[in-house]
C-alpha cells in the first residue's frame, strides 16, 4: 500500500518545487505591496484572492492544459518561448521601473477604500497574471500534467494529486503575500528597492531560461 503511495506522494511535492522557482512571488511582492499599501485587512483579503486565482489557474493548466494545446495544434514548445518571452518582458519593464511610476503611486493611495469587487479585479491583473501565474507557470503546469493517464480511474487518482500540489502552492503564495509588507519593511526603502530590482533580473533570467528551453526542444538542441 504504502509502495503505491510513494509515486503519488513524490508528485505532490514536485508540483511546488517546479512551479514556486518560475512563480517566484518574491519578485511580486513589491507590486503586492504596493496595491495594498500598509491595510493589513485588504492584504489579507488579496492574499486570498490571487491565491484562489492563481489555484484555478494552475489546476486547470495541469488538468486540460495538454487537450487545449492539442485542439489548436500549439505545440509545448511553442507555448514556452512565447510564455518565456512576456516574462521576460514583465521583467525588463520592472527592472526600468521608476519611483515615480503614477500607476503605482495611484494604486497605493486607493488600497484602503478597496471594494470587494476591486479586489477580485485587481487580483488577476497584473497580479495573478502574468506576475504570478503568466504564461511561464501557465507552460510549467502544463508540462506537469502531460504525463497524466488517460484510463478513467487513473486520470481521477492523479488528478486529485495535481489539484492538492496546486493548492499546496496556492498555500504557499498566499502564506508569502499576506506577509509581504512585513518583509518589506524590514528591509527598508533602500532594501525594497534592491530586492524589486534583484527579483525583477532573476524574473527576466527565469523568461530567458523559459525561452531557451522551448527553443532548444524545437531544434533539438541538447541543453
Amino acid at each position: 500500500m504504502i509502495e503505491l503511495l510513494v509515486p503519488h506522494i513524490k508528485t505532490l511535492f514536485l508540483i511546488p518545487f517546479t512551479l514556486l522557482p518560475v512563480i517566484n512571488p518574491l519578485s511580486t511582492a513589491p507590486v503586492f505591496v504596493a496595491t495594498v499599501g500598509q491595510n493589513r485587512s485588504v492584504a489579507r483579503r488579496l492574499a486570498r484572492q490571487v491565491a484562489l486565482n492563481s489555484f484555478y489557474v494552475m489546476a486547470v493548466s495541469m488538468l486540460v492544459g495538454t487537450y487545449v494545446l492539442e485542439f489548436f495544434g500549439i505545440s509545448l514548445p511553442i507555448v514556452r518561448i512565447g510564455g518565456g518571452l512576456i516574462v521576460a518582458a514583465t521583467g525588463w519593464r520592472m527592472l526600468n521601473r521608476t519611483d515615480a511610476d503614477q500607476a503605482m503611486t495611484a494604486v497605493a493611495e486607493k488600497a484602503s477604500d478597496l471594494t470587494d469587487a476591486e479586489i477580485v479585479r485587481r487580483s488577476f491583473f497584473p497580479i495573478t497574471f502574468p506576475l504570478t501565474t503568466g504564461p511561464g507557470t501557465i507552460s510549467a503546469a502544463i508540462a506537469l500534467g502531460a504525463s497524466i493517464p488517460r484510463s478513467p480511474f487513473l486520470y481521477m487518482v492523479e488528478a486529485g494529486v495535481l489539484v492538492a500540489g496546486a493548492a499546496l502552492t496556492a498555500g504557499v503564495l498566499y502564506i508569502i503575500f499576506r506577509n509581504s509588507a512585513r518583509l518589506l519593511n524590514r528591509l527598508g526603502e533602500v532594501g525594497m528597492l534592491v530586492m524589486a530590482r534583484l527579483m525583477a533580473f532573476i524574473l527576466l533570467c527565469i523568461g530567458i531560461e523559459i525561452m531557451w528551453a522551448g527553443w532548444s526542444e524545437l531544434n533539438h538542441i541538447a541543453r
